[in-house]
């Protein structure tokens, strides 16, 4: 019997019907006790207990495009009001894929709390204003013979699954079947069981025809997947370019960011090529559980890829079990292939046949066969630090290393030669980034120091022209432009390669790339018209407080990209370096952990970082780049005074003073000697100490053909623990100080970032699948098996210039760098025909 106005169910207020069917009537209601409108869906049968329970399970879901059930009653559920039309088609592309991608994420939330929906269909999707919304979600967890009681929800024909035909309850993959349904009916306004045709764009077509096999192992096995190649559906839409060049944003740079792994858009291309003209944009994604490596020593990390001259291949650094290899990706193919033999690389380069890929790894300069085979050195350069390659067509491979000038060596092997020259009146710090212009004489590189810019020179070292002040890269484009990134905007301007000069006014190519650097390049052209960039790779996090058993019990400062962060010895305040989102820039932030106040406590130029407390918590050191190289200053850690240089222009360490890994890493207990890593071509990173009286000259403490990090002396002054691969994986060892040859081996499968508990009594570090360990620490010393403390959530990766916990001094508390569940990932934006847009 339908309810009137007025009536009440429990605590529930009938203000007036919403509709009926077959199974029941909806009506909006008032909860009285919270005084808000809902829907209450009355069923014609009570309710059995097993279906309650289930209810009151889905009940927990909470997520934006879920519509919300607040409560189950005998034979009611009240659900959240929504106030919107429902799902219908068809839509303009765009609204499809908005909504898509939203429905996805509403499945794969559900799915993982093993909730699925199993009525899937326009009807029960809800259009407002924030989005889709999905209603009766998971009330088909129920036997068959509880069907009756939830109002028709085993399913509807037109969108079930053939399994659900069959009688069988069904599972996840289920819903992705219905999905398939509704995306189809999203685009063309037709029932796909009705008029099943194919649909444009074809990448599109092919995430229906997975989503709508006939079975379920054939399908797509998860809703994230599904939205992932939705994502990357998105991205493939030929469009033209806006009527001004300058300073409007070109529709194709538009880019995916929902998916996390590749599918066959270049197989689509290049198979079925749109129309002469046009524009064609598509994102590749690193393989899958992966992501893209950074350069390392980089604070604003980009992925490292280059493309193939004839634009049909991308090279690109990705992890293998921890370690960076290169990976080549065809555009005419589904999937990437790794290289064997390329671990540890960095900077890949083309040659201009294709036929060899250029990279550094281990201190050389390497060149491997595209089609996989033995890796051959080519030079081994007296410094490391490696920022750009290029390939001529004589041969001719030109390398930037370290503090060095630009090189050049024949690909076969051989002898070394300089082709620029440190200006050292002009405080050149290093030049960096070469790129071959097509005479293959002439070249453009980047200079660092104290007149900053990108250059060209040639090969018989007479040219030095400056093109742009800005500190960037720069590559050629054909057929006559300068790309570089200016902050994170990708611009380019008009240029000839003959007479070396820039015309007219830099044009907007992209936003969201990653930033002007000095340390790493976002952007590859080919001389066929193909373009790729990338935006950084996030690492956002939130500073969280952990107790010994992983429970989260606080957190510190706001959300951010934290490169390093230590606290001071009252564990009162925090010394934090922040990536600064719009400049790029890295500043250290003070944090007040009473008031929960913050303020900028160092800054200026391209970084201030890798804070180091005095033993008595009223100083900090810190390094800057401000005016062409790494420097040493310590301040007041209130913030007042000026600051004093602690190592500036230091002889010994001229070679190395450039490289953003010279990084102090802590301040003997005595307050009188300050640690830092720096590189070494012939050892790796070798552990340094500073003296802060008498002579102040640096000595080294600790080196060893293999890389030595994250130096911290114990509370006592007696030891050092630091990480090493010397064994061919890093783990944490402990050395005496002053050296001797006593050393012991800390961790006993993989680790790095050691801290000391403030008694000496335990040693922290993270393991390489990223928990936080403990050892503890007996007299002589001795050091008990690793135990496992918490498994922690911070960013994937070994680097010597990004922290990502301190403990605190009784080791009850650990202050986490935590990412906010998976990271989006950063996707590398292909651009076919890019030049048609300037023409429009």
């Amino acid at each position: 019997m339908p309810l009137s106005a007025g009536s009440r169910l429990g605590p529930y207020e009938i203000l007036a019907p919403i509709g009926a069917g077959g199974m029941g009537e909806v009506y909006k209601a008032r909860d009285t006790r919270l005084d808000r409108v809902v829907a209450i869906k009355v069923s014609q049968e009570k309710f059995s207990e097993r279906f309650e329970r289930e209810a009151r399970a889905v009940a927990a879901l909470n997520h934006p495009h879920i519509c919300t059930l607040y409560d189950v009653g005998p034979d009611y559920l009240v659900m959240e009001y929504i106030d919107g039309p429902q799902l219908k088609g068809p839509l303009p592309l765009d609204q499809t894929l908005k909504y898509a991608a939203q429905i996805c994420d509403a499945l794969d939330a559900a799915h993982r709390r093993s909730v699925t929906h199993r009525d899937l269909k326009p009807g029960n999707i809800l259009v407002t204003k924030a989005g889709v919304k999905l209603l009766d979600f998971g009330l088909a967890r129920v036997s068959d013979a509880d069907a009756t009681m939830t109002m028709g929800v085993m399913g509807t024909p037109a969108y079930m699954a053939p399994e659900q035909w069959e009688g069988k309850p069904g599972d996840a993959r289920s819903d992705i079947y219905s999905f398939g349904c509704v995306l189809y009916e999203m685009l063309t306004g037709k029932r796909a069981a009705q008029d099943r045709k194919p649909v444009e764009p074809a990448a599109l077509e092919s995430v229906i025809a997975g989503c709508l096999e006939k079975d379920p192992d054939d399908r797509w096995q998860s809703a994230r997947d599904v939205k992932r190649a939705v994502g990357q559906s998105s991205s493939f839409v030929p469009v033209g370019r806006p009527t001004s060049l300058y300073g409007r944003r070109p529709y194709w740079a538009a880019i995916a960011v929902l998916a996390a792994i590749a599918i066959a858009l270049g197989v689509v291309y290049f198979r079925q090529r749109p129309a002469a003209g046009d524009v064609v944009s598509f994102a590749v994604y690193p393989p899958e559980k992966t992501a893209f490596s950074a350069p390392s020593g980089t604070t604003v990390p980009v992925p490292q890829f280059a493309l193939s001259a004839d634009g049909r291949t991308l090279a690109f650094v990705a992890p293998t079990g921890g370690v960076p290899l290169l990976w080549l990706r065809p555009m005419a193919e589904v999937v990437a292939r790794p290289l064997a033999g390329t671990e540890n690389a960095q900077d890949p380069f083309w040659s201009p046949d294709g036929r060899w890929l250029g990279f550094f790894a281990d201190s050389k300069v390497k060149k491997i066969p595209a089609s996989g085979g033995a890796v051959q050195v080519v030079a081994q350069p007296t410094a490391g630090d490696f920022r750009g390659g290029a390939w001529g067509q004589d041969d001719t491979i030109l390398f930037a290393s370290g503090t060095e000038p630009v090189y050049r060596v024949n690909a076969a092997g051989g002898t070394a030669t300089p082709v620029t020259t440190l200006d050292v009146s002009r405080r050149e710090g290093s030049h960096r980034f070469p790129q071959l212009l097509p005479d293959g004489r002439h070249f453009l590189y980047t200079i660092l120091g104290a007149e900053p810019g990108v250059y060209a020179g040639s090969l018989d070292g007479k040219t030095k022209k400056l093109l742009i002040r800005l500190i960037s890269s720069a590559v050629y484009a054909s057929p006559g432009y300068l790309l570089f990134v200016d902050g994170d905007t990708l611009l380019g301007q008009a240029f000839n390669a003959e007479r070396l000069e820039v015309s007219g006014q830099p044009f907007l190519v992209a936003e969201h790339v990653g930033r002007s650097s000095a340390y790493a390049s976002a952007v590859s052209a080919s001389s066929a018209g193909t373009v790729a960039y990338a935006g950084i790779i996030s690492q956002l996090g939130r500073l969280t407080w952990f107790d010994r058993g992983g429970s989260a019990v606080g957190s510190a400062g706001q959300p951010g990209d934290y490169s390093d962060f230590r606290l001071s010895p009252n564990e009162k305040m925090l010394a934090a370096s922040l990536v600064d989102p719009k400049l790029g820039t890295l500043d250290i932030w003070m944090t007040d952990l009473v008031r929960n106040s913050m303020s900028r406590f160092a800054f200026g130029g391209v970084l201030s970082a890798s804070s180091a407390w005095s033993p008595e918590g009223t100083q900090i050191a810190f390094r800057t780049l401000r005016n062409g190289r790494i420097e040493f200053y310590k301040r007041s850690a209130g913030g007042g005074g000026n600051e004093e240089p602690l190592l500036v222009d230091n002889a010994e360490l001229a070679a190395r003073i450039q490289s953003v890994n010279l990084i102090p890493t802590d301040w003997s207990p005595d307050g009188g000697r300050l640690m830092f890593s720096v590189p070494s071509p012939a050892s790796g990173s070798d552990l340094w100490l500073l003296p802060l009286t008498g002579d102040k000259k640096p000595v080294k403490f600790l080196a060893a053909p293999a890389d030595e990090i994250q130096g911290v002396f114990s509370p006592d002054g007696r030891f050092v623990a630091y990480a090493s691969n010397e064994s061919g994986r890093v783990e944490v060892y402990v050395q005496t100080f002053p050296l001797s040859d006593r050393k012991w081996q800390v961790s006993t499968n993989g680790g790095y970032e050691p801290r000391w508990r403030g008694d000496g009594r335990e040693i922290y570090y993270l393991s390489t699948d990223r928990k936080l360990m403990a050892v503890s620490v007996g007299a002589g010393p001795s050091f008990d098996v690793p135990k496992t403390l918490f498994q922690t959530s911070v960013p994937a990766g070994v680097s010597a210039n990004r922290t990502h916990y301190d403990a605190s001094r009784d080791g009850r508390r650990f202050l986490v760098n935590t990412q906010s569940g998976d990271p989006a990932a950063t996707p590398i934006t292909v651009v076919l025909n890019w030049t048609a847009a300037l023409k429009k």
